[in-house]
């Protein structure tokens, strides 16, 4: 291989384009370096080192048989900053979903920008979008379409049983608000199932934290009898900060929902248990159901809730 090629090879991470080799090479060192079977073409004007092609024996494309970090690189090179990564490729990017061995990567385009789809790639053209914030931002170094618009946008693309994961992940680790994700849900009038997102997201702005506190909110915790439960309140003991699944502020309840993995480990059991102590300093019950028991005996999880608020309003 030329020694002008190799230098851009190594320098791109394996990775060039036609448009910088032409600047420092003849365009034939292109052209014989993939006779010779060491230079191969994933996309129009982009190449890459032949060696860094995994062989799978049979028909797939080469942007499928490369790692995708180096993949990802191709198509904005491809894109030639006119694009940015989006739906479920942004979605991997941002850390809340991994794209599995062959899924396609997923490019978002300004409407006209002359671009299309090839092989293991999806272009999705846009009106009104452009490749710079608010719509745009670099993580990893890799333009990618804004959280809550790429949430939104693999909202219909994902199984309905991993739907609601990314976004409850994004709203824990404060990547984002459910007041965010609606306004960013407003953007997209036509979205394929766009009720049952809205719905989540209502649970979400609720205090809902978990897809076990969704179905406790929809089928036991709400209803006649019950209070309007303060979720994720905030309660300072001390120096410390506690803050509550489920508060009924008048009878000073904290309903706790365990998760199904939730006390395999007893030094976490015992935290827990030194957190309800510190709790009961305040006046404050914490009442906690297993998963299992609350999708199992609903009506007894309930009946029982209801008691233990009619007590403590006696008691006061």
């Amino acid at each position: 291989m030329d020694s002008r090629l190799r230098a851009l090879l190594v320098r791109g991470g394996g990775l060039c384009t036609w448009s910088e080799v032409v600047r420092v090479a003849p365009e034939w060192t292109i052209q014989a370096a993939r006779r010779a079977g060491r230079l191969a073409r994933p996309l129009p004007g982009v190449y890459l080192d032949a060696a860094l092609i995994r062989s799978t024996g049979v028909d797939v494309p080469i942007l499928a048989r490369i790692e995708p970090e180096l993949a990802r690189r191709a198509v904005l090179a491809y894109a030639d900053g006119r694009g940015a990564l989006g739906r479920l490729t942004a979605l991997d990017v941002w850390g809340l979903r991994r794209q599995p061995p062959g899924e396609p990567v997923h490019l978002d385009l300004p409407a006209g920008s002359g671009l299309r789809g090839r092989p293991h790639l999806v272009v999705r053209h846009r009106a009104g979008f452009a490749v710079g914030p608010p719509q745009v931002v670099v993580r990893g170094g890799l333009p990618v379409t804004r959280l809550d618009r790429t949430l939104v946008d693999c909202w219909p693309l994902l199984p309905p049983v991993d739907r609601a994961g990314p976004l409850i992940r994004a709203v824990n680790d404060r990547l984002t608000t459910p007041q965010r994700l609606v306004v960013a849900l407003a953007d997209v009038p036509r979205l394929a199932d766009r009720a049952a997102l809205r719905g989540l997201l209502d649970r979400l702005a609720a205090g809902c934290r978990s897809p076990l506190e969704i179905w406790g909110h929809d089928h036991v915790f709400t209803g006649p009898g019950m209070p309007t439960f303060i979720r994720q309140a905030r309660v300072r003991v001390g120096a410390r900060t506690i803050y509550l699944d489920m508060f009924a502020e008048a009878e000073r309840v904290n309903v706790e929902l365990d998760g199904a993995t939730t006390h395999g480990d007893p030094v976490e059991r015992e935290v827990d248990l030194r957190r309800d102590a510190l709790l009961a300093t305040r006046g404050i019950l914490v009442v906690r159901f297993t998963h299992r028991r609350l999708l199992a005996n609903p009506a007894e999880v309930r009946q029982q809730t209801l008691a233990i608020l009619a007590s403590r309003r006696a008691r006061s």
